[in-house]
């Protein structure tokens, strides 16, 4: 099922099925498959905040992200080469380009710069830091002056790689600007970055990460650009700058072992300050070197980015895996949770990665800390019953805790990642002879052979069905009363004191009110029969719920005093 603790990262398309004649659900697309993009908030967020995102990155990868460019001397050994030579590397990150360029070039003097100060830290703890070959220091070249750390018009070479892609396209005319008043008037600006057609962007295009033509946020806020020719042509053009080579290259890496063709795209290229004695030859060596294309293809077995050649990939094996849409481990985090003498080492999705990631199911959300501490107190609720928690999410703590005492749980959710992460939550959390009762399945609301996949596993339906904090889309209410209507048991006894097969909703009410609800349970033969909060004006007889926080101090504990119980009972 739809894990709306937990959104899904594929859109969820429930069949139409009939709970009764008189009601039945419409075809539903719970994520529609338009693509929206970052929306003016986070766009201006990132942009805000672009310097401690980037302080974040190099706090969590150090100088492991980037592999050492030791291929810049085959490249561009001629540049290099022919005296001693003043450098500056815009965007230094952690020094994989300073460092090598140092050792095939030791009488070089380098300016390295970034607006990270982390990253800055890194380049002067390299162990081959020396002031006399590197100076360091911060700068946001959209914005500060290099004139106020660099004399006007001297230096030689400027080296971008993979720094430009990071701005912002409408500031990058600042950077270049800011870069022209340093750089000497025979000099070079040598350019390494993203291609138009990268595989990262075409896994981007098919999730809410746009923020402009070409422009994308990473799952932890930083950003990249995919340049086309035509584009970094006139970005320079206009200026001050001329082409003087421009390649675009592809790698193609194939991993038979996951059956994946990595198609790698960059451009490479070499602008020089523009004037009139040499715009005739950028001219020509334009018309030469503009768009040609190098294609190289490698077959690995095992390890991503073993015997790769460097001249071709710079990035490491964490971000290649990003780039298939799987989440490397490192974007992960264990936390613990302690919860009424339970204790639980969960894996779920790093905070700093929570922002653009679809599946809400790779968190763990209080309304789930709340059931699960009410099911640890009252143990009667699923004592000896079969039970279904729908959208539970990798974390299944009420899952977990309430194997000990059902019969059978069956914990669900229609997010792959969640229900993967899940299953491994599980199994190193709970006792071995535990595993036979509770299973983890794929259930998507409203989805013919999900549900049949569940009778299979439990024939005479469920006694208690739960779930925290799936309600808070108003197209996912239907399916969620529907399937549930499905997946009930049809027997028991007709009371309303808790021992009735029942529907236990959890949440903080967001999008979807109370009378949605009720009406949409209406519709398919729910009634409330109990709420916690009660309130004042409910005239409800029964108070099943209230009984759950007596004598417990769960009300002192609560995760937040906005959470919500809801408790039906088929008619």
């Amino acid at each position: 099922m739809l894990d709306l603790t937990c959104c899904t990262n594929t859109p969820l398309r429930p069949k139409s099925m009939a709970a009764s004649s008189e009601a039945h659900t419409q075809t539903l697309e719970i994520y529609p498959k338009k693509v929206s993009g970052v929306s003016p908030f986070w766009r201006d967020k990132y942009e805000r905040e672009a310097k401690r995102y980037w302080d974040v990155f190099y706090r969590r990868h150090k100088d492991k992200f980037f592999k050492d460019r030791h291929y810049l001397d085959k490249e561009w050994g001629d540049h290099f080469s022919g005296g001693r030579k003043v450098i500056l590397e815009a965007g230094c990150g952690a020094g994989n380009t300073i460092f090598p360029v140092i050792a095939s070039y030791p009488d070089a003097f380098v300016y390295a710069c970034d607006f990270s100060p982390r990253a800055i830290d890194l380049v002067k703890a390299h162990e081959d830091f020396k002031d006399s070959h590197v100076h360091a220091f911060v700068s946001d070249l959209t914005a500060d002056d290099l004139c106020k750390e660099i004399l006007p018009s001297s230096v030689d070479i400027v080296t971008m790689i993979f720094m430009l892609s990071a701005v912002s396209p409408e500031k990058m005319p600042l950077v270049l600007q800011n870069v022209r008043k340093i750089i000497k008037p025979n000099g070079y600006v040598l350019l390494r970055d993203y291609a138009t057609g990268d595989l990262a962007q075409e896994r981007f295009s098919g999730k809410d990460q746009k923020i402009s033509d070409n422009f994308y946020v990473r799952g932890d806020g930083t950003r990249a650009y995919y340049f086309s020719n035509e584009f970094l042509t006139k970005i320079f053009k206009e200026n001050g700058f001329n082409v003087h080579k421009l390649d675009v290259c592809c790698k193609e890496v194939e991993n038979r072992s996951r059956e994946l063709i990595m198609k790698r795209r960059w451009v490479q290229a070499v602008f020089r300050v523009s004037d009139d004695s040499n715009s005739s030859s950028s001219k020509e060596a334009q018309a030469n070197h503009l768009g040609s294309y190098s294609i190289e293809k490698e077959s690995k077995k095992n390890n991503l980015d073993s015997n790769l050649n460097d001249s071709a990939v710079d990035l490491s094996e964490g971000l290649a895996l990003d780039m298939f849409g799987v989440l490397p481990s490192s974007e992960y985090e264990m936390i613990e949770v302690n919860l009424r003498g339970w204790s639980f080492k969960i894996s779920l999705l790093s905070k700093e990665y929570q922002h653009t990631c679809k599946s809400t199911g790779l968190m763990l959300w209080e309304s789930a800390r709340l059931m699960a501490s009410v099911l640890a107190e009252n143990p009667n609720i699923v004592a000896g019953k079969r039970v279904l928690e729908l959208g539970c999410g990798s974390g299944g703590i009420c899952s977990m805790i309430a194997a000990r005492y059902a019969d059978l749980v069956v914990a669900t959710d229609g997010d792959g990642f969640a229900l993967d992460l899940l299953t491994k939550n599980v199994e190193s959390n709970i006792e071995p002879h535990l595993l036979t009762k509770l299973i983890t399945k794929r259930l998507e609301w409203g989805n013919e052979d999900h549900i049949k996949s569940i009778k299979e596993v439990n024939h005479g339906g469920f006694d208690v069905i739960m779930g925290t904090d799936v309600t808070y889309i108003p197209e996912a209410i239907l399916p969620l009363f529907a399937t549930t209507k499905e997946l009930i048991a049809s027997s028991g006894i007709n009371r309303d004191d808790g021992n009735a097969p029942a529907l236990i909703l959890c949440h903080i009410f967001r999008r979807v009110d109370e009378p949605t609800l009720l009406s949409a349970a209406a519709q398919f033969g729910f009634r409330l029969v109990d709420k916690w909060p009660a309130g004042i004006s409910t005239k409800l007889s029964q108070s099943i719920i209230n009984d759950w926080f007596v004598d417990n101090g769960l009300k002192d504990d609560l995760p937040s005093t906005a959470l919500n119980i809801l408790l039906f009972c088929p008619e």
